[in-house]
């Protein structure tokens, strides 16, 4: 008798282990994918090509323990955090957000710059800054097809070619189409929307923020406002941009550039939507709100 029901416990135990395994992956498609997580050093992160002057390579292989991600907003400024960030492994700073000056606040230190197709043309024109001086500095570069098509028909893509020639010690990235749409595909697994029919364009700081999550075992972030922070009536007023001209600072203010782009039906970047965003994934990496902190 004890062996028959030995047999049959046996016999239930093997039969419910699909079970718990399909219940496993419907919980698992109901809830958004987080971000692919860091990457092993001989791994590499997978939709990212090196730019060099006669060909691309794949992969992007940075890894790191610990980063600091630079926001551009005003919140930077008289924040004198730079000899802190200085301290941190690897700086990730975006666009042509400048160092010279405002080293007292961001730091002067940049291991990772990822850019916007728009701000390339900026960084031309201090090419010898960024690209010479700068020369142990990764740059990502992020944009349309049409213009990072590498058929020779990508106008901006063939300008960072240009760079890759004249400056062959600069290490130049450029997202594929594929990363692309994988940044699409989690935004919208996140909001529920698709990001081209809302019309809205997805900013530099969440690409950045997706590359963090699987470059950094751990994030630092400087300077990025919450979600809610433009609802406080106690909230400090800033710039946009904290290299910014304070002459600009009524067209500047960065929470009313945050509303006015939440609320374009075109061409707008989601910036509170991709704020909450942040929030989300804090929850599942290991990432830090600083200046102002944020309650998670």
């Amino acid at each position: 008798m004890k062996s028959t029901t030995l047999h049959w416990l046996c016999v239930l135990s093997l039969l419910s282990l699909p079970v718990l395994w399909l219940g496993h992956v419907i919980s698992r498609g109901d809830r958004a994918p987080p971000p692919r997580p860091a990457a092993k050093p001989k791994e590499g992160i997978w939709g990212y090509v090196r730019i060099r002057p006669d060909r691309v390579d794949q992969f992007l292989n940075l890894h790191f323990n610990q980063c600091a991600l630079i926001s551009s907003s005003g919140q930077m400024r008289d924040a004198g955090l730079g000899a802190d960030i200085d301290r941190i492994p690897c700086v990730i700073r975006m666009n042509d957000a400048p160092t010279a000056g405002y080293e007292a606040d961001v730091g002067a230190r940049t291991s990772v710059r990822v850019v916007s197709h728009t701000s390339v043309p900026r960084l031309l024109k201090d090419g010898r800054r960024y690209f010479r001086e700068a020369a142990d500095t990764a740059y990502v570069f992020w944009g349309p097809y049409r213009n990072m098509r590498t058929d020779g028909k990508g106008t901006i893509f063939n300008a960072l070619r240009r760079i890759a020639a004249r400056y062959p010690s600069t290490r130049l990235y450029a997202m594929t189409p594929g990363r692309i749409r994988l940044c699409d595909d989690v935004f919208q697994n996140e909001t529920g929307k698709n990001r081209i029919k809302s019309g809205a364009y997805l900013s530099t700081g969440f690409f950045t923020m997706m590359l963090a999550t699987e470059m950094c075992e751990r994030i630092r972030v400087f300077g990025m406002i919450n979600a809610d922070y433009c609802k406080q009536s106690n909230r400090r007023a800033a710039l946009y941009h904290y290299y910014d001209r304070a002459a600009a600072a009524a067209a500047a203010d960065e929470c009313l550039m945050y509303k006015a782009h939440e609320r374009k039906r075109r061409g707008g970047h989601r910036f509170i939507t991709e704020k909450a965003i942040y929030a989300k994934w804090a929850a599942r990496h290991k990432m830090e709100f600083t200046h102002p902190s944020w309650n998670l």
